[in-house]
């Protein structure tokens, strides 16, 4: 009979005692499963106890929310058993027959969790910069950029700051003078912001989310502008460019060296799963552990 029914309680009375039960202190409902807990639902021989809710609710919510949350897995439980319970009775035995599948599956977990243990058991992570420089100056068509990125340093001011003319004057100075020099204002009070990390490379897009500047062609933009001075809002953005690379130009290392970092790291996790099944093999081939027919 392709139906479910409720035993014991209607449904809305077992799901007023199911949340009842749950905010009541120290009331276990794993333990109740073994003492007959009450049963919410059944299709074809398949029962859904009150203690299988046990963490489908959590705490702190209110008690309706706590209400729909019930009836909306009983439902779900109830649709899922009918659907297994139809499509049982229209495959034939050897559709039903899992047995491989999930042999090949445990055998592929059991392989994957001994070769994670191996790996974090010998693999070497240590990777030093001379290897990342010679893994990038190999792989130099590798990395070509896909956007434009440039460096540089900023700062925000009130434009009614005698400030102003200072800063206004270090940005015409050497970079590394003025960097220096920027960070004697990092805590003034109309040094709205100020960023002089001229290491950190960012995309033409990222810089337009700090700078409000507009341009219909980045690459003249870039090669046109390197002292960039902005008014907006009673403020007064100045920024200096220190270097930029243009889209399809090799991105430069400080750029990849995680990435590369990351790729170094892998293929020494390939190498060593490699050696490991060799070993394996050989070692099973010496003792004659095996035949091939």
């Amino acid at each position: 009979m392709n139906q479910f029914v409720f035993r014991h309680f209607s449904t809305t009375s077992v799901l007023l005692l199911m949340v009842g039960v749950m905010f009541i202190s120290g009331c276990n409902l794993v333990s109740m499963k073994q003492n007959e807990s009450p049963v919410l639902a059944q299709v074809e021989g398949e029962y859904l106890f009150l203690s299988d809710l046990t963490g489908v609710v959590p705490q702190g919510i209110s008690h309706s929310d706590s209400i729909a949350l019930a009836k909306n897995f009983i439902n779900n439980w109830v649709k899922n058993r009918l659907m297994i319970a139809q499509a049982e009775r229209n495959l034939t035995e050897e559709q039903l027959d899992f047995s491989k599948q999930l042999k090949d599956y445990r055998n592929s977990l059991v392989i994957y969790h001994y070769e994670t243990m191996l790996i974090n058991q010998e693999l070497d992570t240590i990777v030093t910069d001379d290897q990342i420089m010679s893994y990038y100056q190999s792989h130099l068509n590798d990395f070509e950029l896909k956007e434009n990125i440039l460096r540089a340093y900023y700062a925000i001011v009130n434009s009614e700051t005698p400030l102003l003319d200072s800063v206004q004057t270090l940005f015409e100075l050497p970079d590394s003078i003025a960097v220096d020099s920027l960070l004697h204002f990092e805590n003034h009070d109309d040094m709205l912001s100020l960023s002089v990390d001229t290491s950190f490379w960012m995309s033409f897009y990222q810089f337009q989310q700090i700078i409000p500047i507009e341009s219909y062609n980045q690459e003249l933009f870039l090669k046109n502008n390197r002292l960039i001075h902005l008014v907006e809002n009673n403020m007064d953005i100045l920024v200096k460019v220190v270097n930029f690379k243009i889209k399809d130009d090799i991105s430069p290392l400080e750029v990849e060296r995680q990435d590369i970092r990351h790729i170094i790291i892998n293929q020494r996790k390939v190498r060593l799963i490699k050696k490991v099944r060799e070993d394996i093999y050989n070692k099973a081939l010496y003792n004659n552990d095996f035949e091939i027919y």
